[in-house]
């Protein structure tokens, strides 16, 4: 995966908080309960409180010392190229640049989405969460919410092969839900159901879907800033990693893994097939409308 080295990058568009937000009243629930609530939690899902992994403390904001370590490091793509923070940085510029195009050839309008990177926990408009439910959506604020270190995890205990795309196709999920957001169907989720045919499994695979739909167009969306595509370059290599990360982290898997058992009434986000399924449908077809996971 290759961004243009000259472009410039956004910087607006991420709130760093890495350090800058203290701990306290976090709860996630404890005993075999909170275990079952990590090893199933969101990982690329909706926020915190879909769980009831929540204290319900007021969402704080990060202080422009600890901003400032994205804006004053991540200026073009040629960071993105060499710095894992600044990566992410152009992912969320080049999904949000695809998605603004798209909602306005469809005649819609899209309105953009922060990413808040943290260490250990945060605080959201969905309530408190920890790093340990992975990369989130919150509706209530309308901002993804990404631990950095969830990547190494990522490879380390779930078994992706891990790359840059690995991390980019995690980024467009999380955007997935947020153009799931602004067209009203994020809402289905809230049965809290479960189950392999339940809304919250329907949601997630969309969600991978439009993740697909914007890899097939990066490197053809430009950026108004230079007229050119943000994203240079993407190989099949690139793909398979995303794909990768997708069964990685299919509830089949991670049940497998750390209950020794798989239990499709208990899933959230569907199985390893169907969300590498999914992506590829987006992928190939470059079709949000092809992403009609509830029919």
């Amino acid at each position: 995966m290759q961004f243009d080295d000259d472009a410039d990058l956004d910087t607006s568009q991420v709130q760093d908080q890495r350090g800058g937000i203290p701990g306290g009243g976090l709860t996630i629930g404890g005993g075999i309960a909170g275990l079952i609530a990590l090893v199933l939690g969101l990982f690329f899902g909706i926020g915190p409180g879909e769980l009831g992994l929540t204290s319900q403390e007021p969402a704080t904001r990060g202080t422009a010392s600890t901003d400032a370590q994205v804006s004053g490091s991540c200026r073009t793509g040629r960071d993105a190229n060499t710095r894992e923070d600044c990566r992410i940085v152009a992912v969320v510029n080049s999904a949000q640049s695809f998605w603004s195009q798209e909602f306005a050839r469809r005649s819609g309008t899209y309105t953009p989405a922060s990413t808040v990177f943290f260490t250990g926990q945060v605080r959201t408009a969905c309530g408190a969460a920890s790093s340990e439910v992975g990369p989130f959506y919150c509706p209530g604020d309308r901002k993804v919410y990404l631990d950095l270190g969830f990547f190494d995890d990522l490879r380390s205990k779930f078994g992706a092969s891990g790359g840059p795309f690995a991390q980019a196709y995690v980024v467009a999920h999380e955007y997935g839900h947020h153009v799931q957001n602004l067209t009203g169907t994020l809402g289905r989720a809230q049965d809290r159901r479960t189950g392999a045919d339940s809304n919250s499994v329907k949601v997630e695979l969309q969600a991978d879907c439009y993740a697909g739909v914007w890899a097939r167009h990066a490197t053809t969306t430009p950026e108004k800033s230079t007229g050119r595509p943000l994203v240079k370059q993407l190989t099949q290599a690139d793909i398979d990693d995303g794909l990768s990360a997708a069964a990685a982290v299919g509830d089949d898997r991670i049940q497998e893994k750390f209950q020794g058992r798989v239990t499709p009434e208990s899933w959230t986000h569907g199985s390893a097939a169907q969300r590498r399924q999914w992506f590829s449908t987006g992928y190939s077809t470059g079709d949000m409308g092809r992403c009609d996971t509830f029919r």
